[in-house]
């Protein structure tokens, strides 16, 4: 991820320097290296291998001085987080680390910058940490406002959440207009949408006759004066829904093998076609969904096939795949835990009888945007249903066992063939898709049409009553008979 940003965003540079710091000739920071003084590291070279870098490279160096100040990347982290393995770091939200190695995409390694009296006096200083829970200090991203690149479906519900009350607010990412901003505020009864306007000149402004050079000076105005907005603004939003890590730690990112002595086996939540869902832990520090295939019930290849297309997919709404153990059977599939089960349990158990229009609504629109990017990635689903979707707590859902997909592109039609042994769910797959046995995001579209009807009946069977056959190729539908 270093490399990356080194070569296409240099215009983090200002922002994240020691992404971008690399002295002509001077080897990259080992991993893991104790520096004795968190200001300034010390770079002491040898002239002789001086010499001998600069008769490979075939160039000369530039003079060093014998000290070189390199800048300390100080970030703030967002949310609290607790060691999974003994090569992470633990944090509290609020607390200023300094990035010492970005390279390893998702896992950084940091070490903690402590005041000289610190509840940490005894704490692990220095060790990995996930990304996605730090941001540069005195950046946006980390200011608690600041939302990203969040749906206005999301803004809505997140603001509606308990604690958060009138004059809440949060500025996220234009869904329309790409590097402009909308501020959305919580009025005590609904949620107000306010665009955020950009000009080079002018800064930011939601009128043209007052405007800011940035978001912290737009936020501090608009907290002491309405000006147009629906009141003042007042604290910003509880965030309550804490980011999926990139993988369990910085060690299965590229190798997801794991071992199954590292799980434990908690609690049984489900079982189905291929096997059985449990609620389990990892290392003993983690909770994780464990997914097993039954021997003989499915082909292994293809189960892993699925591991494989979880790995490669990442979404807020799709469920996030962790780790495998494929060396003896009972395979197993590790993936995010969602602690209220599959979708259409949840609509027919007492939880149904609270869920509303609006719920209902906000279910499909989560559901749509984890299909919308598996279409973006050319990948179809094939067996979208309520029971396939897992709810998360804070009325999160996602679309789960997507592991059938395929990718498929043939000529301009995209269309995936369905070998004969496997088996259709025919209430939830569109006619053509049965009659010849192809499927195209068209198909999936019809799914999710069935899907909206398990959500508007709080998990009704479609076509209640009816059987489906085939007779001259068509598809016929009749009663069934008592």
């Amino acid at each position: 991820m270093g490399n990356f940003c080194q070569k296409h965003c240099a215009c983090l540079k200002p922002y994240i320097p020691c992404l971008f710091f690399r002295r002509e000739g001077e080897q990259d920071e080992k991993v893991g290296q104790v520096f004795p003084n968190l200001a300034v590291v010390r770079h002491d070279f040898q002239a002789g291998q001086n010499d001998r870098d600069n008769k490979i490279k075939g160039r000369p160096l530039p003079p060093l001085p014998e000290q070189h100040l390199v800048n300390i990347c100080k970030f703030v982290a967002l949310f609290d987080y607790e060691a999974r393995t003994e090569e992470d770091l633990s944090f509290r939200a609020g607390d200023k680390l300094q990035v010492l190695d970005a390279s390893q995409e998702g896992w950084w390694y940091a070490r903690l910058l402590l005041p000289t009296e610190s509840v940490y006096s005894h704490h692990k200083l220095q060790g990995f940490v996930p990304a996605n829970y730090i941001a540069a200090d005195q950046s946006i991203e980390a200011e608690p406002w600041y939302f990203g690149p969040l749906k206005r479906a999301d803004a809505e519900r997140q603001l509606s959440y308990p604690g958060n009350g009138a004059g809440a607010f949060l500025i996220r990412e234009s869904e329309s207009l790409k590097g402009e901003y909308s501020l959305s505020v919580f009025d005590g009864v609904s949620v107000k949408h306010y665009r955020i306007r950009k000009q080079d000149e002018r800064g930011f402004f939601l009128t043209i006759r007052k405007t800011f050079q940035t978001l912290h000076e737009f936020v501090d105005y608009y907290s002491k004066n309405s000006d147009g907005l629906c009141m003042v603004l007042g604290k910003p939003c509880i965030k309550v829904q804490i980011p999926s890590t990139f993988d369990l730690s910085y060690k299965t990112v590229d190798q997801w093998e794991i071992d199954r002595k590292s799980l434990k086996l908690v609690k049984k939540l489900g079982s189905g076609q291929f096997g059985e869902v449990w609620e389990g832990l990892w290392n003993n520090t983690t909770p994780v969904a464990i997914k097993t295939l039954k021997p003989g019930s499915m082909n292994s290849k293809d189960f892993l096939r699925e591991a494989q297309i979880m790995k490669n997919l990442r979404h807020p709404k799709l469920i996030q795949l962790y780790a495998v153990c494929s060396l003896e059977d009972p395979i197993y599939i590790i993936t995010e835990l969602m602690r209220y089960g599959s979708l259409l349990e949840y609509l027919q158990k007492d939880a149904g009888s609270k869920i509303f229009l609006q719920h209902q609504v906000d279910m499909a629109a989560q559901v749509a945007s984890g299909m919308a990017y598996l279409e973006s990635q050319n990948y179809i689903h094939r067996d979208l249903a309520a029971r396939n979707v897992l709810v998360g707590e804070h009325n999160v859902y996602k679309v789960a066992d997507f592991g059938l997909a395929r990718v498929f592109k043939v000529e301009n039609e995209n269309i995936y063939e369905v070998r004969n042994e496997t088996k259709l769910p025919v209430k939830w797959t569109a006619p053509e898709a049965i009659r010849y046995n192809k499927f195209s995001i068209k198909s999936d579209v019809w799914s999710f049409g069935i899907l909206l009807f398990e959500i508007i009946t709080y998990g009704e069977v479609p076509y209640a009553g009816k059987c489906f056959y085939l007779k001259n190729d068509a598809l016929r539908m009749t009663h069934k008979k008592s």
